[in-house]
């Protein structure tokens, strides 16, 4: 007699039993070539994501609603935090200047970081999977009479303040370097400089995104400045990749983790925690390049 049982967690494999008279070789045949199938499957399921045979390195950048040292939280500290889960992989998460970030990125001895824009320059050396969009603004302060870009552009006493190694939106890159060429631009590591700087007049404008409005919204900040809108479409954002320390395979399998994320809703769940429902749409419903 023969019977056929399929255990609870046996998948498609099936163990068969017989009397005494059994041929033996057909059966073990047949349990092998299920085993077989069975390990193909999770292999095929196991290759489908990022190879996981070594650590990673991720920095984050201090940045407003991105990272805050201040409170170890942000939306790319939630985006790191999901990326490891789904990954599986060992990735050691530190906290890096964003122009050190990028020479890192270029050597090969940095594997990723996050909200990262492109050109042409970085496309040399760097891959992104991108998760988010969003547009550039220009603050000024109040008494500078600055109303439009040209204002800011043809004053030759107003000086303008960016972070180190930042680069923005298309109109935005244009007024930075025009006004660098004339040695009209002071650099920063950060958010917090420029902002002293432009309440003690140092400067008369710096470039924002959404990320910084918290600060803004301060009252020391929000009662001398005004805001000046760059007449460009939002810029795509995202996971940075080392072309040297990646290979074009698991960038890809990297790529398809974050579309993943985008796809299921992930990532505007994390951005609503930080924004309001309509700025949320905006920035993170849009077309990849």
């Amino acid at each position: 007699m023969v019977r056929s049982v399929r255990p609870r967690h046996a998948g498609n494999i099936d163990w068969v039993f017989k009397s005494s008279s059994y041929d033996g070789g057909t059966v073990i045949r047949h349990g092998l070539a299920g085993l077989l199938l069975a390990l193909s499957c999770i292999g095929s399921a196991m290759a489908s994501g990022p190879e996981c045979s070594r650590s990673f390195t991720l920095a984050l950048h201090d940045h407003g609603l991105l990272y805050s040292v201040d409170t170890d939280t942000g939306i790319d500290k939630d985006f790191a935090d999901e990326l490891i889960r789904r990954s599986g992989c060992q990735i050691r998460v530190s906290l890096m200047s964003r122009a050190r970030i990028w020479k890192l990125i270029e050597s090969g001895a940095l594997d990723f970081s996050l909200s990262g824009i492109a050109n042409d320059e970085r496309n040399q050396y760097a891959d992104f999977a991108w998760y988010f969009s969003d547009k550039y603004y220009l603050l000024v302060r109040k008494d500078a009479g600055i109303h439009r870009l040209a204002d800011f552009e043809n004053h030759d006493q107003f000086q303008l303040g960016v972070i180190r190694s930042f680069r923005y939106s298309e109109s935005a890159n244009r007024l930075v370097d025009t006004l660098a060429a004339q040695n009209r631009v002071s650099q920063a590591g950060g958010l917090d400089p420029l902002y002293q700087a432009l309440i003690l007049r140092r400067i008369q404008g710096m470039i924002i995104e959404p990320f910084d409005y918290p600060s803004i919204d301060e009252k020391k900040i929000r009662d001398v400045t005004s805001i000046v809108e760059f007449d460009d479409p939002a810029v795509p954002h995202g996971l940075i990749m080392s072309k040297k320390a990646l290979p074009p395979a698991e960038r890809e399998k990297w790529r398809a983790l974050v579309n993943e994320m985008r796809a299921d809703g992930t990532v505007r769940r994390i951005f609503a925690k930080y924004f309001k429902p309509d700025l949320v749409d905006s920035m993170v419903n849009f077309q990849t390049p």
